[in-house]
């Protein structure tokens, strides 16, 4: 069984060396450190550490130097923590994980960047009235997918056995902003389509398939607004598929195409490089449809899947991890 226990920078940093790895090894006795190369803006609990009890994450940081070679050309590139000075922690961890014999894992945030979605608002997801989502960046614009690649491509460097994908795909209206305020009931209708990406590429890549784009999202406009303007329409449960003769879950099956080939483009350029790519859903089998994922044909394109396990008890655990045996879920109920 692999084992690894998941980490910020910020651990290694302060602890030092010895007392970080040595917990590693002598306490928990696992076989690997999974570490942060990129996260996004937190405020976390730190118990054992040293120098700071709470401490804030800034948005959207790399906790390792970039290679400015790598980057050269890219419009979109990882900013380094203020934290880190002139360490570059993700060296130290490779050497002293190879002095120890324990793999090093990249834990790594791709699309949930609110640093760069602020920076470069038309690489976010935009809804239906073009509102952008500037916490995230949309997986079907071509710079960010030259990023993803980038950054997949920039861990070789270090040793790294294996790069875990968080969040590489679509996240919906409720994520990622600290103050998010909803003073209206939307009902799961509204909020579902407020969180759709409208943006000129998602379009573009949805008409290639067949699907009227364009004039979905003026369906997806009124239907909204409907739902927002009389509180009986918010909780109507009415299926979707019949507003737009299914348009609406073609274009949501066009989503989990973009982020199924990202994936698989991912896990190729990992594999060029001598690494594996794990795919992290964190929703679990059969929730995961807003966000464009289709579990069935991301495991034929990355080699691994895995699905955060926080929860309150073992069993809770184990009930979400024997649901990925269920591949047969629909990718979407609005069909």
């Amino acid at each position: 069984m692999e084992s690894s226990v998941l980490a910020f920078a910020t651990d290694l940093l302060d602890e030092g060396a010895d007392q970080f790895f040595g917990n590693l090894t002598e306490r928990a006795r696992v076989g690997g450190v999974t570490l942060a190369s990129v996260y996004h803006q937190a405020r976390d609990v730190f118990p054992h550490n040293p120098r700071s009890v709470v401490r804030y994450l800034e948005p959207g940081a790399a906790y390792f130097q970039p290679d400015p070679a790598r980057w050269e050309g890219l419009r979109l590139r990882p900013t380094p923590s203020t934290a880190l000075g002139d360490r570059d922690p993700f060296a130290e961890a490779a050497a002293e994980a190879g002095r120890r014999g324990l793999k090093l894992h990249a834990w790594t945030v791709f699309l949930h960047n609110d640093r760069l979605g602020f920076q470069h608002p038309d690489c976010a997801p935009a809804n239906a009235f073009g509102d952008r989502a500037l916490t995230e960046l949309c997986p079907a614009h071509p710079d960010v997918r030259a990023y993803t690649l980038a950054l997949v491509a920039e861990h070789a460097r270090y040793g790294v056995d294996a790069v875990r994908a968080e969040s590489l795909h679509f996240h919906g209206l409720r994520h990622g902003f600290h103050h998010e305020r909803y003073f209206e009931q939307l009902g799961p209708a509204a909020e579902a389509l407020l969180g759709l990406c409208f943006c000129e590429h998602c379009r573009a890549n949805a008409t290639r398939l067949g699907v009227p784009a364009d004039e979905l999202r003026q369906v997806v406009q009124e239907e909204i607004r409907r739902r927002l303007a009389d509180e009986r329409a918010a909780a109507d449960p009415a299926p979707l598929d019949r507003i737009a003769d299914g348009a609406l879950a073609a274009y949501v099956d066009a989503s989990t195409t973009t982020v199924t080939t990202l994936a698989a483009e991912a896990a190729q350029v990992a594999a060029d490089h001598g690494m594996r790519l794990s795919f992290m859903d964190g929703a679990g089998p059969g929730q995961g449809w807003l966000s464009g994922i289709d579990l069935p044909s991301l495991a034929k394109a990355v080699p691994q899947i895995e699905t955060l396990g926080y929860a309150t008890t073992p069993e809770a655990v184990r009930e979400k991890v024997a649901a990925f045996a269920l591949h047969g879920v629909p990718r979407s109920p609005w069909r």
